[in-house]
């Protein structure tokens, strides 16, 4: 079938076959684990926390280090602390999104090649017709459009191939000009976690929260040291203002990460019901490739029927790959939303 393409899109997937037989095998869950062991940002972040507790450690030796010193190097090591998980989850968003925009593309082309293939056929039916005087110009020049519109699709998805996979390499820190296999992402699992459960004890979770939460633990710690009769009234004033800031603060941005919680949350329970109407999709698409096979050995139908109908499965599976791929994309911002994993790949 791949005969009736142009030169140009051969040698594009002659290539892109011949780079294959020597690229980097990977599998989502692989592509994941080796982000979270080497990427850029999680090694900066691993650093930061790194030297962070190296200050709480130095600030605890140190018997002249006043509470507030001590309460400033917990706090950041805390904070740095959630910023590691929260990087993870962040970077586990990222690999999943560009992992299954490479694969998925890659899919893309394959059933473009089909489309192609059946566009070729058609033409050459209705250039046959038109010999036959069955046809008009139109309806050749209609399938010539048809071909040219499907050739120029599969043209732009081998392209972006390589271009998403560079995009995937550079994330999992690998050198410049590697090529990858990818394989097949696995079903994703269910979302098990309650909306209440995702959005209880985010102020613990999220650097953003963490930070206005220790902004404010840390005001109420002036307020305490500031309540006293030998401390400036004006002091105590200034500090129970700088308390109440803080705390509408940490109010309003606990309030925020609780919607998008819910979003995300949403958004993924959205995301698995349209598996289920892909999964549909591809049955009746199966079920009407297997009528047309019945009917082309009894005579009733052409050879192109069967091809149409073939290509039509095709795309149905893709829907399907696409709709699972959905899923992955909206566990793993929930993951990036609440700051606990649903993917099951963060290890």
């Amino acid at each position: 079938m791949i005969t009736l393409l142009r030169p140009t899109l051969l040698l594009l997937l002659a290539t892109a076959t011949g780079a294959a037989a020597q690229a980097t095998p990977l599998t989502l869950a692989g592509a994941v684990t080796r982000a979270l062991a080497s990427g850029t940002d999680i090694t900066t972040a691993r650093a930061n926390l790194q030297k962070a507790q190296a200050a709480v450690r130095a600030a605890r030796a140190d018997p002249t280090s006043p509470i507030t010193a001590l309460t400033q190097a917990d706090q950041d090591a805390a904070a740095q602390a959630a910023t590691l998980d929260a990087t993870k989850l962040s970077v586990t968003q990222t690999v999943v999104a560009q992992y299954l925009s490479a694969y998925e593309t890659g899919q893309k082309a394959q059933v473009s090649t089909a489309q192609v293939a059946l566009d070729d056929r058609q033409l050459k039916i209705a250039q046959a017709r038109l010999a036959a005087r069955v046809a008009t110009a139109l309806d050749v020049s209609r399938a010539q459009n048809t071909l040219n519109s499907d050739r120029q699709d599969l043209t732009n998805a081998l392209a972006q191939v390589p271009v998403l996979e560079a995009q995937l390499a550079r994330s999992l820190n690998l050198p410049a000009g590697t090529d990858l296999t990818l394989s097949a992402p696995p079903a994703p699992p269910k979302l098990s976690v309650g909306l209440a459960a995702l959005q209880d004890g985010l102020e613990k979770r999220l650097p953003t929260l963490v930070q206005a939460s220790n902004g404010a633990a840390f005001a109420a710690l002036q307020v305490k040291l500031a309540d006293n009769d030998y401390t400036p009234t004006r002091t105590l004033d200034d500090a129970k203002t700088a308390l109440a800031n803080a705390q509408r603060g940490l109010d309003d941005g606990s309030r925020a990460a609780a919607t998008g919680v819910r979003d995300a949350y949403r958004a993924a329970q959205d995301a698995q019901q349209r598996v289920g109407i892909a999964q549909e999709a591809l049955t009746n698409a199966q079920t009407a490739l297997s009528n047309a096979q019945a009917k082309l050995r009894a005579g009733t139908a052409a050879a192109v029927d069967v091809q149409a109908a073939q290509v039509q499965a095709q795309q149905a599976a893709l829907g399907v790959t696409q709709a699972q791929g959905g899923v992955w994309k909206a566990l793993a911002a929930v993951g990036a939303a609440s700051g606990l994993d649903v993917t099951g790949l963060v290890k």
